[in-house]
């Protein structure tokens, strides 16, 4: 009888061999996911934006101009947060949560590491909220410059 710990183990080589692989054809996914969302809660993006109609399983269609109406699930969690905090923003916080995607998955694919990309992307974010309050007192932002 073959035990299941034995089976892994057997696999581990062929898995170190295929798992850059699959990494590179699932990021290529959910990019294009990213991308495609992104794209369509742009459109309604500032005041010249345009209104969409959204199709539903149950009534009649809704008509929106709100960007985290349109957003799918893997985004919506950043418009959702903006929306709470601010109240406003959710569709630009869905177009720079596509930018930040787009941007992490082009230094992925040349070998930067995925763990060190998400700790630059929340330095960054702390720093532009500290840029944010400071610009009341004085114009200089030391994040910009370091």
């Amino acid at each position: 009888m073959l035990r299941l710990h034995v089976v892994f183990h057997q696999m581990r080589p062929v898995f170190r061999v295929l798992a850059p692989h699959l990494t590179r054809a699932y990021a290529k996914y959910v990019k294009f996911g990213v991308d495609l969302s992104a794209n369509n809660v742009a459109i309604t993006m500032g005041p010249k934006g345009r209104t969409v109609i959204i199709e539903q399983s149950w009534g009649s269609p809704k008509v929106t101009k709100d960007g985290v109406t349109l957003a799918t699930k893997l985004v919506q969690d950043a418009a959702n947060n903006t929306n709470e905090e601010a109240g406003v923003g959710t569709t630009t916080a869905t177009v720079l949560a596509c930018s930040n995607a787009k941007e992490g998955f082009e230094k992925i694919s040349i070998g930067a590491n995925p763990v060190e990309i998400r700790r630059g992307c929340e330095h960054c974010s702390i720093g532009c909220c500290w840029c944010g309050l400071s610009v009341n007192y004085s114009r200089s932002c030391s994040h910009r410059n370091s």
